[in-house]
């Protein structure tokens, strides 16, 4: 099913600790642009855009002479606001999103609600603190940046996996697809709010 919903959105968040632009189309093809300084989160959030068919154009200036720990949470933070404006109302989407992803050895489950509450529960446990520099605790930050503002719920589970690198690169593109299922439109329930509530 198609809609006549522009499900696009921007959003700038500004800080005395970092200055954020957003702007993303959930209704894209999966081309991304990002200039934040951090850039394995870069390519993670590529994985996002390309694996979701998520268009995402994102800038930030943080204050990396600190640490990335702060230009990755509010990047989390603004991206969320950008997907909860972005969704509307939520008629006639499935709501629920999930998928398993492999990558060689490691294989990770992400499963998703835009539910209206935020929860989050990431159950990693990673070998090594530091993938190339990027500190792999910051992903725990920008996932609650995330939920947090989208306002949804999301179970974050690595079966199994050895190499860091590859156990992140299967959650991102396992939550990506999560989220083009849960944000597709349901032909079935079109203009219904999935929720026996009447709204989410």
């Amino acid at each position: 099913m198609s809609s006549s919903a522009d499900r696009t959105a921007n959003i700038v968040r500004n800080t005395s600790e970092t200055k954020i632009a957003v702007k993303l189309n959930l209704d894209g093809s999966g081309k991304t642009r990002f200039a934040t300084g951090v850039p394995f989160l870069e390519h993670m959030m590529d994985q996002i855009g390309r694996h979701g068919l998520i268009d995402l154009d994102i800038e930030c200036e943080g204050d990396l002479h600190i640490d990335d720990h702060h230009t990755v949470e509010d990047i989390g933070i603004t991206l969320g606001q950008a997907f909860y404006k972005a969704i509307g109302d939520k008629k006639g989407i499935r709501r629920y999103g999930h998928a398993y992803v492999p990558l060689d050895e490691a294989l990770s489950r992400v499963v998703v609600d835009f539910s209206g509450r935020p929860t989050l529960m990431h159950s990693v446990d990673y070998r090594r603190a530091r993938i190339g520099g990027f500190d792999v605790d910051l992903f725990d930050e920008f996932f609650h940046g995330f939920v947090n503002h989208a306002r949804m719920t999301v179970h974050i589970d690595s079966i199994r996996g050895k190499n860091a690198h590859h156990i992140a690169e299967t959650i991102f593109k396992a939550f990506g697809r999560a989220l083009r299922m849960a944000l597709e439109y349901d032909d079935r329930s079109a203009g219904v709010i999935p929720s026996t509530k009447g709204s989410l």
